[in-house]
């Protein structure tokens, strides 16, 4: 019998390559110039470097390499730059990036005074701002767009569990030591009116400049003021200065309770379990809570220096990785097809479980009141704290009722 040869049928070998180069073609397309650009926007060598900086850099680029280094086939840059903590400077580098040099989202973005600028110069652009250093309320509420997120945490959750838990029945008397800032006004005004809704009252408010240096002024007249509470709505070098002169002034200890509405661990770090010991704060992220924290903790570790990750630069990796998956899902990088993408989508990694995206851009997680740890308790570097309880996202932000926000639709 005679073996037939087979018969090739180019007929079909090329429209299968034609429609191979056309899907390809096509995807390619979808990317406005051929790659997603990101860029990390945030302090890198001043008083917050240690909380965002050159961590969230490293964040970032760990979720574009988790995520495979591209998106609908074409690779992923990012880039970053130096704010200084100057809305001018931040200013003038997102109009550049976004103007020139073909940024598609912006990351990061810590101090509400800067985020808030840069939220309206993205949106009139039609750009993704990715926001996990920032968390005023405005950013959500009268400030709102459509293309815009606030990530990680947010001065109404921080206020909400920290006042909830030091008022308690008996919410007493408060004196506020606050940073001239729009971000920590806001959480001043947010507790004073929770504080009030409880019963308490507010006796003095003072405020002083970003990187104030000597505090010893501003803690004599908390003092003073004989409050049964002195709250701190400072970060940075500003707490760790206040939380140092209250000691020096005698005030740790007594019958006067210190508490920061705005903790994250390298400020525990910086001043010592000795002083913060039995003390109250809200967080988003802790390295120590699960496997899953601890594991992406260990890589983050490997790749910056041995550092423990701050609340913002864990909440920039899981910016970043559910933006890509927005991009990958709308097909394409248009900022408000993706932006609808990333609402759509619930929010699973490893600091995040199944947390929705509101119309106003906050994403809606868990929040955790903790209790830092004292020095006997802690067995292992940065072992600092012990879970008090979870507060549910749609509990810990504030109530859609309550937003100003125009995206958002309020029960009738």
């Amino acid at each position: 019998m005679t073996r037939r040869k087979p018969v090739r049928c180019a007929g079909a070998a090329a429209v299968l390559a034609a429609l191979a180069t056309f899907t390809t073609s096509a995807a390619f397309a979808q990317l406005s110039d051929g790659k997603l650009k990101i860029g990390v926007l945030n302090d890198q060598s001043g008083s917050s470097s240690n909380m965002s900086g050159p961590g969230s850099v490293v964040a970032a680029q760990m979720a574009i390499d988790d995520f495979g280094g591209k998106v609908l086939g074409q690779p992923i840059e990012l880039i970053f730059a130096d704010t200084h903590n100057k809305p001018d400077i931040a200013s003038t580098i997102a109009t550049k990036w976004l103007d020139n040099e073909q940024v598609d989202a912006i990351a990061d973005v810590p101090f509400s005074s800067v985020a808030l600028g840069i939220q309206n110069i993205a949106k009139a652009r039609n750009r993704m701002v990715l926001i996990s250093g920032a968390g005023s309320s405005d950013l959500t509420g009268k400030n709102c767009n459509d293309t815009s997120f606030v990530w990680t945490w947010g001065t109404y959750p921080y206020a909400n569990g920290v006042v909830g838990a030091v008022a308690g029945d008996n919410p007493g008397s408060w004196f506020f030591i606050s940073v001239d800032s729009s971000g920590m006004l806001k959480t001043v005004e947010e507790a004073t009116d929770i504080l009030q809704k409880r019963g308490g009252k507010v006796v003095g408010l003072v405020k002083h400049p970003v990187a104030a240096g000597d505090m010893s002024s501003l803690v004599l007249q908390a003092q003073a003021s004989n409050a049964d509470v002195i709250a701190l709505a400072n970060t940075s070098s500003d707490l760790i200065n206040t939380m140092k002169a209250a000691k020096e002034y005698g005030i740790t200890g007594s019958k006067q309770k210190v508490v920061g509405l705005l903790t994250f661990i390298p400020h525990v770090h910086a001043i010592g379990l000795a002083d913060l010991q039995g003390t109250m704060n809200t967080v988003s992220f802790y390295w120590d809570m699960t496997p899953e924290t601890r594991a992406w903790t260990t890589r983050f570790r490997e790749r910056f220096k041995g550092q423990f990750p701050a609340e913002p630069q864990a909440g920039v990796y899981s910016a970043v990785t559910h933006y890509l998956k927005a991009v990958q899902a709308a097909g394409t990088d248009d900022a408000k097809k993706v932006a609808d993408e990333m609402r759509k989508l619930r929010v699973n990694d490893f600091m995040t479980n199944n947390a929705q995206v509101r119309e106003d851009g906050q994403v809606l997680r868990d929040m955790y009141l903790m209790q830092v740890k004292s020095p006997e308790e802690s067995k292992y570097p940065y072992d600092y704290y012990k879970l008090v309880k979870t507060i549910p996202g749609d509990v810990a932000f504030k109530p859609r009722a309550e937003s100003e926000c125009p995206l958002i639709n309020k029960p009738s």
